[in-house]
């Protein structure tokens, strides 16, 4: 009898904060769902590394909950995949201590997003955003991955992940697999709606520069009518004009058809229709979602169980790795 093949390990993990909206869904959701059959997917959300700042309680209860029914109305599937909160599996923290004692100093203050939040907030410098990178590294070696769809802000991230594990592996023996970052052959980098040269962020203080998934219609339509454009009324991309570049982006997307074809339906019809129509393309793509995610929170009980088998898997895997890694070092396992 043949084996079955092994499928390489994907972890991606989001933190709670903000609201998950289409950046989120374009740029990198609606890729996941077709990673399902591709990969071993572990999706989690990392609710320890959301409270290196400052968080509310009941509104991060009600975020990750949120969070989670969205990832399934987007179509992640958690009969296919480890689907679990970070803080549920205790093994992280576990294992982002150990890698601590392998970590230097110099390596931590060089991280360009610790030194970008310490500026803004200057008040939270506090210890956990320091060595978050550390915990993330944790989070990746844990489940012994070897892909990790990364971002430009997380580059740096992965980089110190590997170059621990290949750290500790040279010390140890060969513990941790060695990820790779998972760069999707196609995926929208898609940039905010006010400002079109950053990208869209979940955590923005701007509400007009971003879509949540949870937008209603009216609210859809009202930013879009008020994206930023740029000077001429042509419907084509050009790098000298990023604002309707991104709207096209956004429609090519959203539709599943090549940039070049919106270009050419709206050659000659101005912003206006190209910006009504893109409306309702997005308000279509968002109705099914926001429909099942209503069904999947008003069912407490089955998402809770949901929650609980996703952890236990999760403990199973975390487990394995931590248990090789006291063996390493030398601890004295439990009986």
């Amino acid at each position: 009898m043949t084996p079955k093949p092994v499928r390489p390990i994907l972890f991606s993990g989001i933190q709670p904060s903000g609201n998950l909206m289409i950046g989120n869904y374009l740029g990198a959701l609606k890729q996941w769902v077709a990673l399902q059959d591709q990969f071993d997917c572990l999706f989690c959300l990392v609710d320890l590394h959301a409270i290196t700042v400052r968080q509310d309680p009941l509104a991060l209860r009600r975020r990750t909950y949120d969070f989670l029914a969205l990832y399934i109305a987007c179509g992640i599937d958690p009969r296919k995949n480890a689907f679990f909160v970070q803080s549920h599996i205790p093994q992280h923290a576990q294992l982002a201590w150990i890698l601590n004692c392998f970590t230097y100093m110099g390596e931590l203050s060089r991280m360009t997003q610790f030194k970008e939040k310490a500026r803004k907030g200057p008040e939270n410098e506090n210890a956990g955003l320091f060595d978050y990178p550390v915990l993330m590294a944790a989070d990746i070696l844990l489940y012994q991955t070897n892909q990790v769809p990364v971002g430009e802000d997380q580059k740096q991230h992965l980089e110190l992940t590997r170059d621990l594990a290949q750290r500790f592996n040279g010390v140890y023996g060969e513990v941790f697999a060695i990820p790779e970052p998972y760069i999707p052959g196609i995926g929208a980098r898609i940039m905010g709606l006010q400002d079109p040269t950053a990208k869209m962020s979940k955590s923005d203080v701007n509400t007009y520069n971003y879509i949540p998934l949870l937008d209603e219609p009216s609210a859809i339509r009202r930013k879009v009518m008020k994206a930023v454009t740029d000077s001429g009324s042509e419907i084509v991309r050009d790098p000298a004009r990023p604002g309707i570049s991104n709207l096209i982006s956004i429609y090519a997307s959203a539709t599943d058809e090549p940039p070049e074809e919106v270009e050419s339906r709206y050659r000659g019809k101005g912003y206006a229709p190209f910006k009504r129509d893109l409306a309702d393309a997005l308000v279509a793509l968002l109705e099914p979602i926001q429909a099942r995610y209503r069904d999947i929170r008003d069912d407490a009980p089955a998402f809770d169980a949901l929650l609980r088998a996703g952890a236990e898997t999760a403990r199973v895997r975390a487990q394995r790795t931590l248990d090789r890694v006291h063996d390493a070092v030398g601890f004295v396992l439990a009986g």
